[in-house]
Parts: structure tokens; C-alpha cells; sequence
């Protein structure tokens, strides 16, 4: 049987959360034919809301500590605000979305991160396994599925969990049944070679050619867990990989990652 393409989209909290530019993406996200699922962030809106009632954000190297309070916070604003106001704005674009997190319908599962260096990241999930077929049969009765970073341990818990890895896992579980097309979306027009030059963006990268770029500096912090996730992707099978601005979905533009 011939697989049918799918794009998985992954959208970060600073896109969600400035409405001009949430209006570009999700117009960009409608232009995409064929089936698509949506993967959001919004660590912003979290962090807003914790400190509205006095609960602080605390982050290790870019990652949340998520303890009992800081759950509930995340699983309210992630799987709550963020999560049905986009589903809202899908709606009135024509496009039947449906909001989920990894609990609903069980489509992943996690467990609680151990220690990492001696750090607690509190409830915190890595991916066990994403429920490939349930979201294939909602793909194709035509429904878009909108997935907040949210998990859980199939004991009742609820875990926080990296949308950039939810979005990589999940390509990498349909990309058994679909030719899968991840696209990392967020400010820049691609991996930039520098900073400082909106123009410098890296067209393609490869295995080596990150090891090269970490190693010179060119890329660092944030980018780099981005791009192990988006290797770890094209290694399991999934078609391609790109990082490219919110409002330019077409596989045009950006940065292209091959294995």
C-alpha cells in the first residue's frame, strides 16, 4: 500500500502567545494539503501564570523543574488555554481539529524522568511509546490533531514533557504507516551560521555537520537538543526534517537535516 504524506508541525509558546504572529502561522499551517498534526508549546504562558500566583519557574539548563504546584499550573495552561484556544482558532479557519494530550486516548505514554547529574526534574516524562494507530484512524476520518506537551504514566500521573520530543516521537511512530515531513517552526528563517545575520541561515545539515557546528559554537543552547531530536527523527525513518520560520510551512525554506 502506498503511504500517504503527512506533515507534523511543532509550534513554540512564542508563537502561541503573540497574536500577529499566531494569525501568519496558523495560516501557513491551513495551506498545508494533505494530513497534518499539530504540536504546541507554551512554556511563556506557563511560566506568566505560575508567577501570577507567586509559584516560581525554576529551569535547568532550559529545561522546567516541574514540581506538584508547577504541574498542575502546566497541565491547566498546556492541555487548557493554550491547547482549546488554538483548537477555537482551527475551528473558525474550517479545519476540524481536536485538541489532546498524551493521556487522551493514550497516544503517549511516559515515565518519570530519573536523575540526570544528580538533578530532580520532578514530574517530568520521557517517551515509552506513542499510540501510532489511534492517531492514524483520527488522521484519516479527517480530524487534525493539536497535542500539548503533556504525557502521562499509564498509572494516573501526569508528566510535563518537551514538545520538541513529543513531535519527533510522534513522527517517528507514524512514520511506519505515512511518509512523514517534520517541521520545527519558530522566529528565525532557519539554523542560522550566525547569530547576528537573519541571512546566515545553514541550508542543509547533516550528522557531521552538527558535531562540527557544536564543536565550533555555531550552535548552542536551545539548538541543540532541537537538532539531536531532529536527527534521532530521519534516523528512524522519517522522510525529512525542517527548521524554519513560523510562517513558512511550504518545505520551501529553512534548514533541511538529513542523517
Amino acid at each position: 500500500m502506498k503511504k500517504e504524506h503527512l506533515t507534523i508541525v511543532k509550534v513554540g509558546g512564542a508563537i502561541v502567545e503573540d497574536a500577529s504572529k499566531l494569525k501568519e502561522f496558523l495560516n501557513a499551517f491551513a495551506a498545508i494539503p494533505d494530513h497534518k498534526i499539530l504540536v504546541h508549546g507554551g512554556g511563556r504562558s506557563a511560566t506568566k501564570f505560575a508567577s501570577s500566583l507567586g509559584i516560581q519557574s525554576k529551569m535547568v539548563e532550559g529545561r522546567r523543574i516541574t514540581d506538584a504546584n508547577m504541574l498542575q499550573i502546566v497541565t491547566m495552561v498546556y492541555g487548557g488555554l493554550v491547547n482549546k484556544n488554538l483548537v477555537a482558532k482551527l475551528q473558525s479557519m474550517g479545519i476540524n481539529a481536536l485538541g489532546l494530550t498524551g493521556a487522551d486516548m493514550n497516544i503517549i505514554h511516559s515515565h518519570k524522568r530519573p536523575l540526570v547529574k544528580g538533578v530532580d526534574f520532578g514530574f517530568v516524562g520521557d517517551v515509552d511509546q506513542v499510540n501510532a494507530y489511534c492517531l492514524q484512524k483520527l488522521i484519516q476520518q479527517g480530524v487534525i490533531p493539536v497535542i500539548a506537551p503533556l504525557t502521562h504514566d499509564g498509572k494516573g500521573q501526569m508528566l510535563n514533557t518537551n514538545a520538541d520530543t513529543i513531535a519527533a516521537e510522534t513522527a517517528q511512530a507514524l512514520a511506519r504507516f505515512d511518509e512523514v515531513t517534520l517541521v520545527y517552526s519558530f522566529e528565525k528563517d532557519g539554523v542560522l551560521r550566525d547569530p547576528d545575520n537573519e541571512h546566515s541561515v545553514i541550508s542543509t545539515i547533516t550528522r557531521p555537520d552538527f558535531n562540527q557546528y557544536v564543536a565550533d559554537g555555531i550552535v548552542e543552547k536551545g539548538m541543540i537538543p532541537k537538532l539531536q531530536n531532529a536527527l534521532c527523527a530521519v534516523d528512524q525513518g522519517v522522510k525529512e526534517v525542517i527548521i524554519t520560520k513560523y510562517s513558512a510551512l511550504d518545505g520551501k525554506h529553512g534548514t533541511l537535516i538529513h542523517s
